[in-house]
């Protein structure tokens, strides 16, 4: 079949309101950057009308600010799930003009397929070849795509000549069946194929091919600064010790990142010390950090949903396929998030806390309880099932005024039952074996700051008791203190007797 060549406002056109759209891409890379523009021109002249005009989103996880940050601004998104990480959406989250779904992004396509969000309309794939009987190879990342292709009543292909047609073959496409069919998923090593190196669309439902040139919008990071290259430095060094003393096999076991300069500077420690041999990655995003490791040999192979990356960092991935295809894999954010491959791979999960609190509850989503900073993303999924779930964060934020480490988080993500090291540029706290009582003697004089440190004793003495003592009129003082007075180190106990 010889598939039509349209213009991104006329793939936009066949997008009405209150349709439920499926996008490619996981971050910002793989994902639409033509036709979303041209829904959000729509969306402005029917808003200028008098009409209305909003869609629902499903996407892998973020996506650029040609999707996520223009739909918010133009007001076109009713509903939208799950993660993102853009201001604009933030805003309009936080301000209650968009119905935002957090979910676990190893959950996002099997409900969709459950029927739990409703129909997909139109999917919108970014590619860098189709053929003609429906092949689409995808580019830069898998996210969700073979699920809402397969769902959607129609299919939009964006040709992306930005990306090479040298990413053919890095992707392992694979779909599990649903319950109650579903079978084992058999990877047993981060390197396994499993799948296809394309999705297969019905060429049937293909209403057009969008041409393109346009590169990801790429972000980059923050360098490491002294704070997070001594998060980083204590990180490796309890991996280390751990492989010491036998915790951790001598071959090491695979590792799973989070995104941001905290994840590089880990990953940077990790690479620079040679007690710990060459590992594999089995993780939801690869960084430019990972892609240098892997050409200096210290990562053997890295299984990603996403080379969310630098464009330079891509173009040299692109121009060195031959060194990279046997050391990547792209795979659907079902795969890489899945927690039955992440329990029998032994995963090492590494991720970001907004805040902890003394007993190693975590919350990763929130500021204060109830502004949404980004979303849960993947690493609910690795922390509930990795082999040592690991959370990093700074001791505090916003020049010492707030303390990352707090009687009670305002906001809950991941359980004390799921956390097992909490780690700050103080020091390290092993929770494992532990007592709720241990756990906050552990966190307070290991991962607390000098100016905080008092004030959590205090709370410890001030809670009244209980297998997990708290106080519930002075749990979230702290947090009161702060949005009354702009710093929480004026906290004063006995004002919330």
């Amino acid at each position: 079949m010889v598939f039509k060549v349209i213009s991104a406002a006329e793939a936009a056109s066949y997008v009405k309101h209150g349709f439920n759209i499926g996008l490619s891409g996981f971050t910002p890379a793989g994902t639409p950057k033509a036709v979303t523009p041209e829904i959000a021109k729509i969306a402005e002249e029917e808003h200028s009308k008098g009409n209305p005009f909003q869609v629902g989103i499903f996407t892998g996880a973020s996506t650029g600010d040609a999707t996520d940050g223009i739909l918010s601004r133009t007001k076109a998104i009713r509903y939208r799930a799950p993660y993102t990480t853009n201001s604009d959406f933030r805003k309009a989250v936080n301000n209650g003009e968009i119905a935002y779904n957090d979910i676990h992004l190893s959950q996002m396509a099997q409900e969709l397929r459950y029927g739990f969000m409703g129909k997909v309309d139109v999917a919108i794939l970014e590619a860098c070849e189709i053929t003609p009987d429906g092949k689409v190879y995808l580019t830069a990342a898998g996210g969700i795509a073979p699920t809402i292709a397969k769902l959607a009543d129609k299919v939009i292909i964006e040709l992306n000549s930005a990306h090479s047609k040298n990413m053919m073959g890095l992707h392992d496409v694979y779909e599990p069946l649903d319950p109650p069919y579903r079978r084992e998923i058999p990877i047993y090593k981060p390197s396994d194929r499993i799948g296809l190196p394309y999705v297969q669309v019905d060429p049937k439902k293909i209403i057009g091919v969008v041409e393109v040139n346009k590169p990801d919008e790429a972000r980059s990071f923050t360098k490491p600064d002294p704070i997070t290259d001594m998060i980083g430095q204590n990180v490796a060094d309890f991996l280390a010790a751990d492989m010491k003393r036998g915790i951790i096999p001598s071959t090491f076991l695979p590792l799973q990142s989070g995104v941001g300069n905290i994840a590089n500077a880990v990953l940077g420690a990790l690479g620079r010390n040679h007690t710990i041999p060459a590992f594999e990655m089995y993780t939801e995003v690869i960084q430019d950090s990972v892609i240098d490791l892997i050409r200096q040999g210290r990562i053997k192979f890295g299984s990603t949903c996403s080379l969310t990356v630098t464009n330079n960092c891509l173009q040299g991935i692109y121009n060195d396929m031959d060194f990279f295809h046997d050391k990547l894999v792209l795979r659907q954010s079902e795969i890489s998030n899945n927690p039955e491959i992440i329990r029998r791979l032994g995963i090492i999960s590494i991720n970001t806390a907004i805040e902890a609190d003394i007993y190693g509850n975590i919350n990763s989503t929130q500021i204060c309880g109830s502004k949404m900073m980004n979303g849960i993303g993947g690493s609910g999924d690795f922390t509930r099932n990795a082999y040592i779930s690991i959370f990093t964060c700074p001791s505090v934020a916003k020049d010492g005024m707030i303390s990352s480490i707090v009687p009670m988080v305002s906001h809950l993500d991941h359980s004390e039952h799921s956390v097992n090291i909490v780690i700050t540029e103080q020091g390290v706290a092993d929770l494992r074996g532990k007592s709720p009582i241990e756990r906050s003697r552990a966190i307070i004089e290991n991962c607390a700051h000098p100016d905080y440190k008092n004030l959590l004793w205090d709370y410890v003495k001030f809670a009244s008791k209980g297998q997990t003592p708290h106080t519930m009129s002075a749990s979230l003082a702290m947090h009161d203190t702060f949005l009354k007075k702009g710093d929480m180190r004026l906290t004063n106990w006995e004002d919330y007797k």
